[in-house]
């Protein structure tokens, strides 16, 4: 008899964790479609659907701090819901007006921690908020991502902590990545009827999420989050001692604040292919500014490394000068670009302080801002790490505009710190940072506005010394890498080879594709500081080319993705006041494209379309210029060239 009352006090018992795993709430997205469901056994379990498809099963979510693992059998005391319908008017963005509407679900669990579900109509986040006394060590953190199928996974494979985000994207179902082959985020995995991406947002004081497949997944579809532990000897190496390799790490990925929120995960959902290339749902995530950033302006870049200082026709003997600098500052104030980058040569690389023999920065600063352009200074992660103090206010004090940060190639807590160190000091100085040598943004445009860029991706940059980026590159990473947020590129190159016509050279460099898949990119590539890669006097020979890239916006009040489909053509639409601009790209597949003119206002309109010459499959650099009027009931018919592009505005 005491037996059976044991038994039946475990039966209920059982019922009870069981009822109480059923009674937690799903949560839904503000237009109903997609839904995320829970379970709780020996932890917290979470699927997510979209209009009843189920699009990632039952997957595990945990936190080890303190060597306690949180979310692992501990009861959920209450659950707290909210909705948010609002809008986000950042200093710069893709859009002036940011709508912010969603759903969330705060499970709070016994023992001062909880989990925090958003979900937002264009996909699902979930981050740990902690409520411990001092700073905690986190030993792990388990994500993963259980999807229902052997998916096509677009993944960008790095294999090493070690990485500037720098590599092709591979092409293959989920099960063929190899564990030592991980992929950082962004990732896109190919559902059929729509895609879903991976990322996450609001990184601070703890390492980036890499995500790899196990070995012993045993034929499972799933993805499993990984992190680069925290970093306890390291040494130079690499690009002449621009790195700092680590050697050894600790058993812990960070030790931080035990009263904390930490990084979102997540996922993102895309009806269409094109629905990635405006998403800005990292935005949203993101902390809020913080500081007035009314003084930071974006703009446009004359750069002089891609090119090698390498100017025609000019009567002194171009290179790191103070005659070729004045060259490149009188050449952005002619066509109203706001910045001149002076990259790397202007001082030694291991001592900012010191300039090289004959660069004077406080000549060339004064000489700019009397022609409205200001200068920015390149500079090796660790060195102005050393110098950080003294260096932002000598910047400050030569009246300097901002600083290009480059080789940090890493994204432990170590790194992740540095950057938003970097920012926030940077901003007490009033200057600008753009981030090259990087991990992929995760917001932090957002909370330190004063960061304008970031690379993190194969650029143009490749194609003075390997392999180029090839069209189909350039089409991927307008739906994927610009997931994370803003994307140095550095378009604008203006030797263009048709396909099987390229080769390298580091001082006259090209691009694999054609003029106009170039100028496309200044459309497309969203970049609050965009570079003109190429030689002034490149641009200079051509006057329309020119003044095409003197009024292109950076930032943008509207944005509309118009059409494509991921690895073959993107066309985007963005608005700056009442002037509409249209980008297109294409990969080596000569296609033509109707583009739906609905958004623009009734009447007629003037358009100037820089479109793919005739031959432009037989020399990249064939290109026409064709204006004429437009409305929005007649849809632009425009044929894009292999390896082509367009750039189209309509006053």
């Amino acid at each position: 008899m005491k037996l059976n009352k044991i038994l039946l006090s475990l039966i209920l018992l059982c019922s009870f964790s069981l009822l109480q795993a059923a009674d937690i709430q799903s949560l839904r997205s503000p237009d109903g479609k997609i839904t995320v469901t829970f379970r709780q056994t020996d932890k917290l379990y979470y699927a997510v659907n979209y209009n009843d498809q189920n699009i990632l099963w039952y997957s595990p979510l945990s936190l080890t701090v303190n060597n306690q693992k949180l979310g692992f059998q501990d009861e959920v005391i209450s659950q707290l819901t909210r909705s948010n319908s609002s809008v986000i008017k950042p200093y710069w963005w893709f859009r002036s007006e940011i709508p912010d509407e969603y759903n969330e679900l705060d499970l709070v669990f016994e023992g001062k921690y909880s989990v925090i579900f958003r979900a937002y109509n264009d996909g699902v986040a979930y981050r740990w908020k902690t409520d411990f006394r001092g700073n905690v060590k986190v030993q792990s953190e388990e994500v993963e991502y259980r999807f229902p199928k052997n998916y096509q996974l677009i993944s960008h494979q790095v294999g090493d902590f070690q990485t500037s985000y720098e590599k092709n994207y591979t092409k293959a179902p989920i099960q063929s990545l190899k564990e030592a082959d991980f992929t950082s985020v962004p990732i896109v995995i190919d559902e059929g009827k729509l895609k879903v991406a991976v990322t996450e947002a609001d990184l601070y004081d703890y390492p980036g999420m890499y995500l790899t497949h196990y070995d012993n997944n045993n034929g499972r579809p799933y993805l499993n989050g990984i992190f680069p532990a925290y970093p306890e000897k390291v040494e130079k190496g690499d690009h002449g001692s621009f790195n700092l390799r680590v050697l050894e790490r600790a058993d812990y990925l960070a030790q931080t604040s035990g009263t904390r929120e930490f990084p979102w995960r997540v996922l993102i959902v895309a009806p269409e292919d094109k629905d990635l290339a405006a998403n800005d749902i990292v935005y949203r995530l993101a902390r809020k500014a913080q500081f007035d950033a009314s003084w930071v302006k974006p703009g446009k870049v004359s750069w002089e490394w891609w090119n090698d200082w390498n100017l025609e026709g000019v009567t002194f003997r171009a290179g790191i000068n103070m005659d070729t600098y004045k060259y490149y500052i009188d050449f952005a104030a002619r066509h109203h670009i706001e910045y001149v980058l002076m990259d790397e040569g202007w001082s030694d690389q291991f001592d900012i302080l010191l300039p090289k023999p004959g660069i004077d920065v406080p000549e060339l600063v004064q000489y700019g801002r009397k022609r409205g352009v200001r200068i920015l200074l390149w500079t090796v992660w660790h060195t102005i790490d050393r110098q950080m103090n003294e260096a932002l206010a000598l910047f400050e004090k030569w009246s300097v505009a901002g600083v290009k940060v480059d080789f940090i190639d890493r994204d432990d807590q170590i790194a992740v710190n540095f950057y938003e160190r970097l920012a926030a000091e940077a901003a007490k100085h009033h200057l600008l940072v753009d981030y090259h040598g990087c991990s992929k943004p995760t917001g932090l445009e957002r909370t330190y506005p004063n960061v304008l860029n970031f690379e993190s991706v194969r650029g143009n940059e490749y194609n003075k010394f390997t392999t180029p980026d090839t069209p189909e590159h350039n089409v991927d990473i307008t739906y994927i890498r610009m997931l994370a947020g803003p994307m140095d590129y550095t378009p604008g190159a203006m030797r263009n080879a048709a396909k099987g016509q390229f080769f390298t050279s580091y001082s006259m460099p090209m691009s694999d594709g054609t003029r106009c898949q170039q100028l496309g990119m200044y459309i497309c590539y969203f970049a609050p500081l965009q570079m003109l890669c190429d030689a002034p006097t490149e641009y200079e020979k051509y006057p329309d080319i020119l003044k095409f890239l003197s009024e292109v916006p950076v930032t943008w009040d509207e944005t509309i993705p118009l059409d494509g489909k991921l690895g073959e053509y993107v066309v985007l639409a963005r608005r700056k006041g009442n002037i509409w601009y249209i980008g297109a790209l294409n990969n080596w597949t000569e296609r033509t494209i109707k583009i739906d003119l609905s958004f623009i206002v009734e009447g007629q309109h003037q358009a100037q379309m820089f479109v793919d010459g005739k031959n432009a499959d037989r020399r990249g650099d064939d290109y026409m210029v064709i204006s004429q009027r437009v409305s929005r009931g007649t849809p632009l018919e425009i044929t894009l060239k292999p390896g082509g592009g367009t750039a189209i505005r309509i006053d």
